[in-house]
């Protein structure tokens, strides 16, 4: 954190935790199986609950893709918010742009309403703006 202050710029508003003896690493699957001690980079996205909602992986060969996080963090944010669900690539989606996915109906006479209540390519695959 004094690194990324004194070099960048930049303070770290949120907790950070210091593992020395590897338990919490190994306890989260963060420990590579091919290198030793070594761990993998890995981002874990808690809401405010404290409830974990969302794991990211990478190889130590590859950087993290920030973006990415923050689409996660947002989108996440957007579903709770409104009871739907992200599309792959929000809000860029190749098919539904910026819109969300409404949740499967509970029976086939809501499959069939809701094909008048919003904008569906099928019963299963409805969408609304927000």
């Amino acid at each position: 954190m004094e690194w990324i202050k004194d070099k960048l710029g930049v303070k770290v508003e949120f907790p950070i935790i210091a593992d020395e003896k590897g338990a919490i690493a190994s306890s989260l699957g963060m420990i590579h199986p091919a290198k030793g001690s070594n761990t993998v980079r890995s981002v874990f996205i808690v809401d405010p609950n404290g409830v974990i909602r969302a794991i990211l992986y990478y190889p130590q060969e590859l950087g993290r893709n920030i973006d990415e996080i923050l689409r996660v963090v947002r989108g996440l944010q957007v579903a709770d918010e409104n009871n739907v669900a992200i599309p792959a690539n929000w809000p860029n989606n190749e098919i539904i742009g910026d819109k969300v996915i409404i949740p499967p109906p509970t029976d086939e006479v809501e499959a069939f309403k809701r094909l008048e209540k919003f904008k569906c390519y099928d019963w299963w695959f409805c969408y609304k703006e927000i």
